[in-house]
């Protein structure tokens, strides 16, 4: 009969030391391997650049914190009695704890870090003892850089970041021997979670050409039209800069006002149509609204000098004209989604400067026209690394999609690295199959012209919500965009976050309907009515601060989608015979959802 009172650590024995060192060989085959992958396409000059620019700005602006600290002797000792106080403090109940007296923690566990949910991380002293270490570290840390005087706003912000992504990294959640789950895995396999890990390590190195492109899902388990992007209709309209696709009837009648989605070209289209349950545009269609999308292209070299005025003019502009050929139809309804939506709001205030009246409302998801309160992605903004990226993206004619989503990444790292590194390398298990990671990875690139006038127009300068900003000759000013506008911000966004979207509200000259959804950047948006998550806030007006307005907003169950329904018919209801794809000898193309989704960056 088994001693339930073993010693705890009798679990993390090698089971068979045979095969335990067998697969211990096996697994440094396939690091070796791995080592080859990364190394050979930097020996061959295909990877000319390392990351040696950006680890000296790291190490600059950490160095401008310990500068602070170490320049008062008076300073330094508080900083360093700070951090073994609290060791002491860690050291003094463990000893209790040995003793077998009770104990409290030295620091508690945050209640939702998932790191940390194996029960002997609690249970165990060894596993417990590292885990306080870590957080007694990783909080002193954090404190050195708040309370370091002298530093510009925009240098703590930096320092802030990256030392957030240091404690991310060195976790004990991330190691072998310091996690009680990766080592009991290990041990009761014998290696075997490691020898797979070490392999799906190659395979991605190789998927990323000598690059780390860490699957988040089976990328395996997902085909265009099939299980992803499967609402019907047609592609009518291509140039160099997008596709154009009109989206099936699926009522015999039809709000008179056609409906134009401006997705963002940082990932594709189809984050609104990922299958038939969560999507937005098959939604949209059987509440009656003739659906316009626009795809945007993969670009590469050959796109290198499009630019915002190009992908207004060849998209957005271009796409107005597509819409009238094929129903007859002036008036428009406009969704623009993220950074696409801060190109619709460009294209507003260039079409009041020249007096064109097509586009009749406008909403956006998530998007930002004033970057006063950007969030953590002004850590990448700055002089000198907008001309580091420019420098390399002259090389090219295009930044890389995997760079731009390593960046998204980096702003939920212990989500959307660390847990896929211990799952993918570690535990050595496939990602589940899940369709919004999939389109997570499934980034583009961005021509050079574009991007460049991006981060510094709107991220560096903040030139639109200043009146600052010129397109095609055109000086923009978003007070004379005099249209109604439903703005949607989502509660948790750290791309746009809320308290920036709440500001651009007051940037329009016409009514502003805003609106603030439960959740994130992407699951806020994708939140289907017959889900019943999440929950949303309306308030009337987006004016003083967000907290007063939240305080008096009224909270509502579930999507918002059927309010902004409700909104776009308030402001014209009128309806039509419902158009189909082709009508009015428009050319037909191709099927949904067309070629230029295809291409992988």
């Amino acid at each position: 009969m088994a001693d339930d009172r073993q010693h705890p650590m009798l679990q993390y024995i090698i089971n068979n030391p045979e095969a335990f060192a067998q697969n211990l060989a096996k697994t440094l085959e396939q690091a070796g391997k791995a080592m080859a992958a990364y190394i050979e396409p930097r020996e061959q000059g295909k990877i000319t650049h390392e990351s040696t620019d950006e680890l000296t700005g790291i190490i600059k602006t950490l160095a401008q914190v310990g500068e602070y600290w170490i320049s008062d002797p008076q300073r330094t000792v508080e900083a360093q009695s700070r951090l073994w106080g609290g060791y002491i403090d860690l050291w003094n109940s463990s000893l209790k704890r040995m003793m077998g007296e009770p104990a409290e923690p030295a620091v508690l566990t945050p209640p939702r870090d998932k790191r940390f949910a194996d029960p002997d991380w609690e249970k165990n002293q060894f596993f417990d003892f590292i885990k306080q270490l870590y957080l007694i570290t990783s909080k002193w840390a954090e404190d050195m850089v708040q309370e370091a005087q002298g530093l510009d706003e925009h240098t703590r912000h930096k320092a802030e970041f990256y030392v957030t992504q240091i404690a991310n990294a060195v976790s004990p959640s991330n190691f072998v021997l310091t996690n009680p789950e990766l080592l009991r895995l290990t041990l009761e396999s014998n290696g075997e979670n490691l020898v797979k890990g070490m392999q799906h390590l190659v395979e991605d190195l190789k998927s990323g050409k000598g690059e780390l492109k860490i699957r988040q899902t089976d990328p395996s388990k997902f085909k265009f039209g099939e299980n992803l992007a499967t609402t019907p209709g047609k592609v009518i309209s291509q140039n160099d800069v997008c596709q154009v696709i009109q989206y099936s009837p699926s009522t015999e009648e039809v709000l008179k006002r056609p409906l134009l989605i401006v997705p963002p070209w940082i990932n594709k289209f189809y984050i609104l149509d990922l299958n038939r349950e969560k999507s937005f545009i098959k939604w949209a269609v059987d509440q009656g609204h003739t659906v316009f999308v626009i795809s945007w292209v993969n670009p590469d070299e050959h796109q290198a000098q499009k630019s915002f005025e190009h992908y207004m003019k060849e998209g957005i502009l271009n796409t107005l004209d597509v819409i009238k050929r094929a129903t007859r139809q002036e008036e428009v309804n406009t969704i623009g989604y993220c950074v696409g939506g801060t190109l619709l709001a460009v294209t507003l205030a260039y079409m009041a400067r020249v007096g064109d009246k097509r586009i009749k409302t406008a909403t956006f998801f998530t998007t930002q026209v004033d970057f006063t309160f950007a969030g953590d992605l002004k850590v990448f903004v700055d002089e000198e690394q907008i001309s580091l990226v420019e420098k390399r993206m002259a090389e090219s004619g295009y930044l890389d999609g995997s760079k731009m989503s390593s960046a998204f990444n980096m702003l939920r790292s212990n989500d959307l690295i660390w847990s896929y590194v211990v799952n993918n390398y570690l535990k050595g298990q496939e990602p589940f199959p899940f369709d919004l990671l999939y389109w997570n990875s499934d980034s583009t690139r961005m021509p050079a012209a574009n991007h460049s006038f991006y981060l510094r127009s709107c991220y560096l300068d903040n030139k639109l919500s200043k009146g600052e900003m010129e397109i095609a000759g055109e000086r923009l000013d978003l007070s004379k965009v005099t249209i109604p506008i439903f703005n949607l911000a989502t509660r948790e966004d750290h791309i746009a976050p809320p308290k920036s979207v709440f500001l651009g509200s007051g940037c329009f000259g016409g009514p502003v309907e805003y609106v603030l959804a439960g959740s994130g950047h992407i699951a806020g948006v994708v939140n289907p009515p017959a889900k019943k998550k999440y929950q949303f806030w309306t308030g009337g007006e987006a004016k003083g601060t967000l907290e007063n307005w939240l305080n008096n907003a009224e909270e509502h169950p579930g999507s918002w989608w059927p309010y902004w329904d409700e909104w776009i018919r308030a402001q014209d209801a009128t309806r039509a015979k419902a158009r189909k794809p082709g009508a009015y000898r428009v050319k037909i193309l191709e099927d949904a959802p067309g070629s230029y989704v295809m291409k992988k960056a």
